[in-house]
């Protein structure tokens, strides 16, 4: 048996519903084999869940990508990377691979959280990872941030910061409106340079959605290192994480992870797809 293995650069959340943890849980569900590169580690205090968050050293970094690259990855995921050094050491590693199989995640924030960990890491994040990114996926948030504008509302808006990021070199963009959007439907947008596909869900009622956005984009990963293509591992993708987000539970008090085993135990809904 052979199977396909993925490397994703990211953080490990210590409550394990992002992150790595979410990574990890995802690329088992498609049958794929995970390997990391940790980049932070993400703690909560317990007495009101505020997140700290610890860099690991670059040099730590660098051997671990080392190790993975070694054995042959079939495609690569980002996830939270804390530092503009951290940033380039990521997007070097990806050159040095030589992968068309790149899906960016550009983790700008802890949930719960609204600024951007480090201003700088916008733009070292267009300079050194999207000109690798076959697909990116920003959430609303990231996707004003990468685009230079404010952050989209309307399905208008969305279209507008595909182009501007698309035009950063990434070749398909992503954008996670989800239930954020103004819109009848839980609805994402993707963007190859010349289609606007709009892609929608019935939205779910539940609110336990912690690790959505990793558990998507590494849905995506593994579903393109399974052979699929953009549009086919992002339709399942989306199919995937809704199942997951409508299935989410309650850990504690503060938090709810989505269910990343729901849609090969519940099956996923239907995704309806238009251009616009």
């Amino acid at each position: 048996m052979t199977l396909k293995k993925i490397l994703t650069i990211a953080g490990s959340d210590t409550s394990g519903g992002a992150g790595i943890q979410a990574d990890l849980k995802t690329f088992q569900e498609h049958g794929t084999y995970g390997m990391t590169a940790l980049t932070v580690v993400v703690t909560m205090d317990p007495t009101n869940w505020s997140h700290s968050v610890y860099s690991l050293p670059v040099d730590v970094l660098k051997t671990q990508i080392a190790t993975a690259l070694s054995t042959g990855i079939d495609a690569i995921k980002t996830g939270m990377l804390s530092t503009e050094e951290v940033i380039e050491t990521a997007g070097d590693a990806i050159k040095e691979a030589g992968l068309s199989k790149v899906v960016i995640d550009p983790v700008m924030v802890c949930k719960g959280e609204d600024e951007v960990l480090n201003p700088g890491t916008v733009d070292a994040m267009i300079e050194h990872l999207l000109p690798n990114a076959l697909v990116v996926t920003p959430n609303l948030f990231e996707a004003g941030q990468l685009a230079g504008i404010k952050t989209p509302k309307t399905i208008e808006d969305m279209k507008e910061a595909a182009k501007k990021i698309h035009a950063h070199g990434a070749k398909n963009v992503f954008i996670k409106g989800g239930k954020a959007i103004k819109h009848d439907a839980a609805a994402d947008l993707l963007f190859d340079g010349e289609t606007f596909t709009l892609l929608e869900a019935e939205k779910s009622e539940n609110h336990y959605n912690h690790g959505a956005g990793c558990t998507l984009a590494a849905s995506i990963t593994a579903n393109l290192a399974n052979g699929l293509d953009v549009r086919e591992a992002v339709i399942e993708g989306k199919k995937f994480v809704s199942a997951a987000i409508a299935n989410g539970w309650q850990l504690n008090e503060y938090v709810g992870p989505v269910y990343h085993g729901a849609k090969n135990k519940f099956g996923g809904p239907e995704i309806t797809t238009a251009e616009v």
